[in-house]
């Protein structure tokens, strides 16, 4: 299968270099960006590629972790009618090109020098076997809390920095008649907070448990704990939480209904659209006992493989805008991500956008920076969709306490892989 791979991409590789001489084509898009603030920042490239001629068919899947979207590509690709271009994340990408369903993204890539700008922990997705196969649009970042800067000033005005000054804002917030934490109960949601839980724990052992996947760090003490904790948080949320969107519950936070939201940066895009100002209308912090540490996602579109030269310089150009340091800015300030190169300058972004591409930049170097478990980035597909069938138990009820949660996810991921 390798050297079949190899040789489709070389085809590719050919192919794409000469599409200069070929008139492109309008690009079919697969993304699950429907929020305002994700629909937004998604303009932005629509109009980068309008500009040449390129016309955009939209083809948006809802559903915030992409598992939707997900569903809908495999029937395509099993219709032998795959998109142009498709947003993905981490090992989802890898899966589709070692089906030798991914293009050749590699002319493109050498023209704009992506090597040397694109961080090796983003490459790792980006390329297979060697060679450019999607172009990474931002790096997100998951361990932040979003906070109504009211409903903490009334609670005493002090940002969390560990679990316990956590818990005494979430009380105060509690009985200030507020829900102290908006949150939309679907899995990929569950897992984003705890995600955060597992790195407070210790980036050692978040490391062991969800990229090592080691069975002791798994079913052990600080897994109990971890989800003892999770377990305490369910306590905060609304009764109405079940299948909420994402953006809805950011929405609670934005209008005071909630306090507070454990949520990845693309949360900061929605604060943005409503007109709401960092430090002024909200707080942005990384959830209490991460600080210093980052678990990331990375969106990227992959090109599939498509036949005609049209088609193929449209996929080019459309890898080569996403990759433009202009567009990287702009993307990622509406957005709320940072960009996924590295010498993007940061005058124009907000103060948790400087934040945001600082604490990257720190945790990269000091060996602390993560894929996320919860956003499929730290482990193959069948291993985080146990550990989310396990956590949103665990947040669910289904488990009566943390120990025996976190042995029900030890034996759930040896099953997985």
């Amino acid at each position: 299968m390798r050297g079949f791979v190899g040789r489709k991409l070389t085809i590719v590789a050919a192919l794409m270099a000469t599409t200069g001489l070929a008139q492109a084509e309008d690009v079919e898009v697969l993304h699950w960006w429907t929020s305002g603030g994700e629909a937004a920042a998604l303009n932005v490239l629509k109009d980068n590629l309008k500009s040449q001629g390129i016309g955009w068919v939209d083809m948006p899947v809802a559903g915030g972790g992409g598992e939707a979207a997900m569903t809908a590509l495999a029937a395509r690709v099993t219709a032998g009618d795959p998109p142009t271009a498709v947003q993905m994340l981490g090992f989802d990408i890898t899966d589709w090109a070692s089906q030798g369903a991914l293009g050749n993204l590699n002319a493109v890539a050498t023209e704009g020098g992506w090597d040397a700008v694109v961080p090796t922990a983003l490459q790792k997705f980006s390329k297979y076997d060697g060679n450019w196969i999607a172009a990474p649009v931002n790096v997100h970042s998951t361990n932040w809390v979003w906070i109504n800067k009211a409903a903490l000033d009334a609670a005493g005005g002090k940002a969390p920095q560990n679990w316990d000054e956590l818990i005494a804002v979430l009380d105060k917030m509690k009985a200030n008649g507020i829900t102290p934490l908006a949150h939309g109960g679907q899995p990929w949601q569950d897992a984003t907070i705890f995600d955060g839980i597992v790195l407070s724990e210790g980036n050692d052992f978040y490391k062991a448990a969800f990229i090592d996947l080691d069975p002791a760090a798994l079913g052990g003490d600080q897994m109990a704990d971890a989800f003892n904790k999770l377990i305490t948080l369910r306590g905060y949320v609304d009764d109405n939480f079940s299948g909420r969107d994402w953006n809805l519950a950011s929405a609670m936070v934005i209008n005071g209904e909630g306090g507070m939201q454990m949520m990845g940066d693309w949360a900061k895009g929605e604060f943005l659209k409503a007109g709401k100002v960092p430090g002024v209308d909200f707080v942005c912090i990384r959830f209490p006992g991460t600080q210093g540490s980052v678990t990331f996602n990375s969106d990227q579109f992959a090109m599939f493989n498509v036949q005609g030269e049209g088609k193929q310089a449209a996929q080019a150009a459309m890898a080569k805008d996403i990759m433009d340091p202009a567009f990287q800015s702009a993307f990622n300030v509406v957005k709320g991500s940072v960009p996924a190169r590295t010498d993007v300058p940061n005058d124009a972004f907000d103060d948790c956008g400087k934040k945001g591409m600082v604490d990257l930049a720190e945790a990269n170097t000091a060996g602390s920076l993560f894929g996320s478990m919860a956003h499929g980035h730290a482990a193959p597909a069948a291993v985080k969709n146990a550990v989310y069938d396990v956590v949103t138990g665990a947040f669910n009820g289904t488990y009566p306490d943390g120990a025996t949660a976190a042995a029900a996810l030890a034996e759930a991921v040896a099953a997985a892989q």
